[in-house]
């Protein structure tokens, strides 16, 4: 090249608007006629657009800086009128064929179905129904219970307890009367143990009371009949004077391993036999039929105790 103005020297020095300028006058730049204003400016021309389907590509026109290109140029066009170079996939031979396709479970109008809120009703109600259900039986099993549990004080006492005369005195059914009952003098007595009457205030008849007790090897026996097998309250008539006494009870040839209670329920004095009457009950379980009750002292027992009535009343009384 010969020294001279050329122009720009880069494409990014071009000024399209230099010949509007004083100095792009003054170098020579004219009104655009097919590249930039300055003479010797790099044209910078790039075919564009897309190959057509199924047809050679068409030779993109590119137009003077300033002018309008030619219609039917690819991809111009006057605005709004359709391409003429443009062919939809479904129009061309072995293309794409699209349908429309309707979503299931869709609004509005067609065949299309909404959720099923009926069936999701219904679930809920009877979801609801059970629960009510439930809750109903459980308050009809809460109910029993508390039936059970107002005839019965906790777990099933052993079969050696005793109690004080209060807790004996209203036992006592109207079946139970039909139980055998029996007096100190139709007890039979063992090793040394005699009928008395001197202490006033014995509830057998004549005021005959069981005595010599308070030796080991001593005791009573009671031979009794009941109805059916099952559990019975034994209850014992006794004196104390002012002091508790302990004995030992069989049941059918078994002692109970807790000592039977004598005790001074009536709080009478020390020494007084007349204020010492009172009574207590044992839990025990017996035989249809003929059953064996023995009272007895044996060693470790305190025995100083007068016998009068023994009787019994069905089941194991909790009150």
């Amino acid at each position: 090249m010969t020294p001279g103005n050329n122009g720009a020297s880069t494409p990014e020095d071009d000024d399209p608007f230099g010949y509007l300028y004083a100095d792009g006058q003054a170098n020579g730049a004219q009104p655009p006629t097919g590249g930039y204003g300055y003479p010797g400016s790099v044209n910078r021309v790039r075919a564009v657009g897309e190959r057509q389907y199924g047809q050679p590509q068409p030779q993109a026109q590119t137009a003077a800086y300033g002018q309008v290109p030619q219609q039917g140029a690819y991809g111009q066009g006057a605005y709004g009128q359709p391409n003429a170079h443009y062919a939809a996939p479904e129009t061309v031979p072995g293309g794409a064929t699209t349908t429309r396709q309707t979503p299931v479970g869709g609004g509005g109008g067609g065949r299309g179905r909404g959720p099923n809120t009926k069936g999701l009703l219904i679930g809920a109600i009877a979801v609801v129904a059970a629960v009510v259900i439930g809750i109903g039986i459980a308050m009809m099993g809460d109910d029993g219970d508390d039936g059970k549990s107002g005839g019965q004080a906790g777990s099933d006492p052993s079969a050696g307890q005793s109690a004080s005369p209060s807790a004996s005195t209203t036992q006592q059914s109207t079946d139970d009367t039909k139980l055998p009952t029996i007096d100190a003098k139709a007890l039979h007595l063992e090793n040394g143990a005699t009928t008395a009457s001197d202490v006033k205030g014995a509830k057998a008849d004549g005021g005959i009371y069981v005595a010599g007790l308070n030796n080991v090897g001593a005791a009573v026996t009671w031979s009794v009949d009941v109805p059916k097998t099952g559990q019975y309250t034994l209850y014992t008539g006794y004196g104390v004077p002012g002091v508790d006494a302990t004995a030992t009870l069989t049941v059918n040839g078994t002692p109970q391993t807790t000592p039977m209670s004598l005790k001074n329920w009536a709080q009478a004095p020390q020494g007084d036999w007349e204020k010492g009457w009172t009574k207590t009950f044992n839990y025990i379980q017996l035989n249809k039929g003929t059953n064996t009750i023995r009272i007895s002292c044996e060693q470790g027992n305190q025995c100083n105790a007068y016998l009068d009535q023994l009787w019994l009343t069905k089941g194991w009384d909790k009150s």
